[in-house]
């Protein structure tokens, strides 16, 4: 199979199991099973376990040289500390239908750095397209509907626009890595240096989860969320971004919240209002804007630059 192809389907498969999160975070801090940070704790550290197994089968044994390091460190805190704290203790605030189409706002952002990186011109239609998703996020963030004890959706969704900002930043940081080292290398020092960063801001919440209280469902549920939804969709997130340009990698979280939307209507019940809908189609169209001059012209991808 074509390497293209390959990142083109590892990139819908990353989506997919991070659409799936949105419902199962809300399903573990709606029943109380466990608070946000203890559960990503569990995400990132299983992970870490999995991507250092990886390194002992491995026959290229690449370290990692000194000057690198501080780099590296960035990645892990714009991926891991910032986008994945921000974004799990915002999505247990809010709605899983705010969350996954405010994560939209991640490709516009990725589409102007990137423009920048490559000296291109900020065009009308990425103005437009920013204005227009902003006035889309606006609309969601302000919108007013019956929540549930302990929920406080502006707080959370303005976290989860603030991680999506995060991971912008990751995309743009971590694509010289790629473009020199294997995903798999690169991810598991992302994840080792995340992992420390967060394991003071996590322990407190890891201690109180109720293991005992735990069904076979809450544990197929929490193997879905650690295994496909953290350690595969990241090592094929990572081979997407390789592989393809940063800002094609970054379109493709158009997907996200069409499954995402589906999942929770599905399981969690929520509701797809009309505000939502005119919400979503703004932003949609921001995306469409900001993006079409690079998927028109097929722009190259960002300049390889080892650091």
């Amino acid at each position: 199979m074509a390497q293209k192809l390959k990142a083109h389907l590892g990139l819908i498969g990353t989506n997919l199991f991070f659409a799936t999160n949105y419902s199962i975070v809300k399903y573990f801090t709606g029943h109380h099973f466990a608070g946000p940070f203890g559960l990503n704790l569990i995400r990132i550290g299983v992970s870490l376990i999995f991507f250092w197994i990886l390194f002992f089968f491995e026959h290229d044994k690449t370290r990692i040289q000194k000057h690198e390091i501080i780099p590296l460190i960035l990645c892990a805190l714009t991926a891991i500390a910032i986008n994945q704290m921000l974004f799990i203790k915002g999505l247990s605030l809010t709605f899983s239908i705010h969350a996954s189409l405010l994560t939209l706002i991640t490709p516009i952002m990725i589409t102007i750095i990137a423009a920048r990186i490559l000296k291109e011109k900020l065009t009308l239609e990425k103005i437009a397209g920013l204005i227009i998703a902003a006035i889309g996020a606006v609309l969601l963030i302000g919108s007013r509907e019956p929540t549930s004890p302990g929920e406080n959706v502006i707080i959370g969704d303005l976290l989860v626009l603030a991680s999506a900002i995060a991971y912008t930043f990751y995309f743009i940081l971590v694509k010289p890595f790629m473009n020199r080292y294997s995903a798999i290398f690169v991810m598991r020092w992302v994840f080792t240096f995340g992992f420390f960063l967060i394991l003071p801001l996590c322990t407190n919440e890891f201690s109180k989860i109720t293991w005992s209280t735990f069904t076979l469902k809450d544990w197929v549920f929490l193997f879905l969320l650690t295994i496909p939804g953290t350690f595969l969709a990241y090592i094929f997130n990572a081979y997407g971004i390789k592989k393809l340009n940063a800002s094609v990698a970054g379109a493709y979280i158009y997907s996200q919240p069409v499954f995402a939307v589906a999942i929770a209507m599905i399981f969690l019940k929520e509701q797809l209002s009309f505000l939502k809908i005119v919400a979503a189609a703004m932003i949609f169209a921001g995306v469409f804007l900001s993006n079409k001059k690079i998927e028109s012209n097929n722009a190259p991808p960002v300049k390889r630059n080892t650091p």
